[in-house]
């Protein structure tokens, strides 16, 4: 696909991100006073999987956090890595961006494809999907939360 003929929807883009904002509120209510949260979905019969948001850096306006994922009703096939994001999330304008994935950071906005790193062509868009409908399977299937000790 050249890169003129992708598109970024800028509107949907952060519509995705602003309600990402609004269930990171929700599934952590305490953001701004703790430097971590352990929560734990409620599956029966199964092992649960946990992730776990510790805050990197406070700013005035913005909070940088990591979220990893450990366990699940797999435990994750030994040859894959669990998720791991970078966040950030934008308090004056209540947005939040996935930074980075797995490591990887600083993705366009569009790119041409094919290209070297084998990115799709909104790979940044489908970031943000993916932490929204994560986000969004915690708030359906209801969390234990517990705060991570510092140094976590």
């Amino acid at each position: 696909m050249p890169l003129s003929a992708y598109r970024v929807d800028l509107s949907r883009h952060m519509a995705e991100c602003d309600a990402n904002y609004q269930r990171l509120l929700i599934l952590l209510p305490s953001l701004f006073d703790e430097d971590g949260r352990r929560l734990r979905l409620r599956l029966p019969g199964a092992q649960a999987p946990e992730l776990r948001f510790v805050v990197e850096e406070r700013a005035p306006y913005t909070t940088t956090l990591t979220v990893q994922f450990k366990g699940g009703v797999s435990a994750w096939h030994p040859l894959v890595r669990p998720p791991s994001l970078r966040l950030r999330l934008y308090h004056d304008c209540q947005t939040a961006e996935v930074l980075a994935y797995q490591g990887q950071d600083r993705f366009e906005a569009r790119y041409a494809y094919p290209n070297r790193q084998m990115r799709l062509p909104d790979e940044k868009a489908q970031l943000n999907v993916f932490l929204g409908e994560y986000l969004s399977l915690c708030l359906a299937q209801g969390i234990d939360a517990e705060p991570l000790p510092l140094g976590v």
